[in-house]
């Protein structure tokens, strides 16, 4: 599967694009353990114009990372087009458009998938955006805004008449938020239409290797798209290939290795968030964290500690941990 020049490996993963999810402190634990197309986190076309820092600084990329896309949003054709000449200024390999996010304050102002009741605007701003740049530009939106409006198959073609170079479908409607299950029925059917060329990339609910294999065998789709699934546990694209290859369902990593995992993440979001690379975490053992709270998400959501009896009140501790001394005693206390 290629998109534009870039080739990808047989059944490739993709790591969902995620707001404060996918920095770059994730993005590159995930591709040490197999994820084959990383995106940044979504960024906002207007505060991109404004040069706004938070923005500027989800545009760091890392040439370990690659290939990686910078995903844009906003419901301005002008102003997407030119945030996407910025986007590409940084280097990235690929430009995605976010006509996906169902959260209100991005679809309630007629951008994400806001533009699902839009969709001549929705495709102005495509064809604006590819061309204002270079770089192969791809699209990730969603069924549709609800039930009565499932208008994505016409809604593919119309798209890649616009010049995108592949597709990602999120298998709800902007009104299921993330409710109920994923359609890949309908994702499938975009992917068998004749008249579809460019790759299509399936998401929603890929939270076992099983179900990761089953939507490549009967939805046909090119490359497979992990969001929430991956969250707390960046090994999981590994796991995931190591059944492609062999059949077998098996945690690769030990528990106190899956929990060397967490804390590596722990140190390298407090180093992107709070404190020079180079600096020596003793100086900030005892200190209250930006970094520790950015990656309670991770903490709240891994699988690692499932199972664990009577673990509720470590869990809440380790939930409000707020130094990297306490929180890390918490967790070398944990044992199955």
């Amino acid at each position: 599967m290629k998109i534009g020049n870039i080739e990808y490996p047989d059944k490739p993963l993709f790591l969902a694009p995620m707001e404060d999810v996918t920095d770059p402190a994730f993005r590159l634990l995930c591709k040490r353990y197999g994820a084959d197309m990383m995106y940044t986190e979504f960024v906002s076309s207007e505060a991109l114009i404004r040069n706004v820092n938070r923005t500027q600084q989800k545009l760091t990329i890392y040439e370990e990372e690659r290939p990686i896309a910078i995903q844009i949003y906003g419901h301005d054709p002008v102003s997407m087009a030119e945030a996407a000449k910025i986007a590409e200024a940084a280097n990235p390999d690929i430009i995605d458009i976010n006509f996906g996010c169902p959260v209100k304050k991005v679809a309630g102002k007629g951008a994400g998938s806001g533009l699902l009741k839009d969709i001549p605007r929705m495709l102005e701003i495509t064809r604006n955006v590819v061309n204002a740049v270079k770089l192969p530009v791809t699209v990730k939106t969603r069924l549709g805004w609800d039930e009565d409006s499932k208008i994505i198959v016409d809604l593919a073609e119309e798209l890649q008449d616009c010049g995108i170079k592949a597709l990602t479908i999120h298998g709800r409607t902007r009104n299921q938020m993330y409710k109920g299950d994923a359609d890949w029925e309908l994702i499938g059917k975009v992917k068998n239409n004749p008249r579809m060329k460019i790759p299509i990339i399936g998401n929603g609910d890929v939270t076992t290797p099983e179900r990761a294999l089953e939507c490549f065998n009967k939805y046909g789709v090119d490359a497979v798209m992990i969001g929430r699934g991956s969250i707390g546990r960046p090994w999981f694209f590994a796991e995931v290939k190591h059944y492609f290859k062999t059949g077998e369902i098996k945690s690769l990593l030990s528990f106190e290795e899956q929990k060397e995992v967490l804390k590596e993440h722990i140190i390298s979001s407090i180093r992107w968030i709070d404190i020079d690379e180079n600096k020596p975490l003793e100086e900030i053992y005892n200190q209250r964290l930006k970094g520790i709270i950015h990656s309670r998400r991770h903490l709240a959501a891994t699988p690692v500690f499932k199972g664990i009896p009577n673990f509720k009140e470590t869990r809440i501790a380790m939930l409000r941990a707020e130094t990297l001394k306490d929180l890390f005693e918490i967790i070398d206390s944990i044992h199955l």
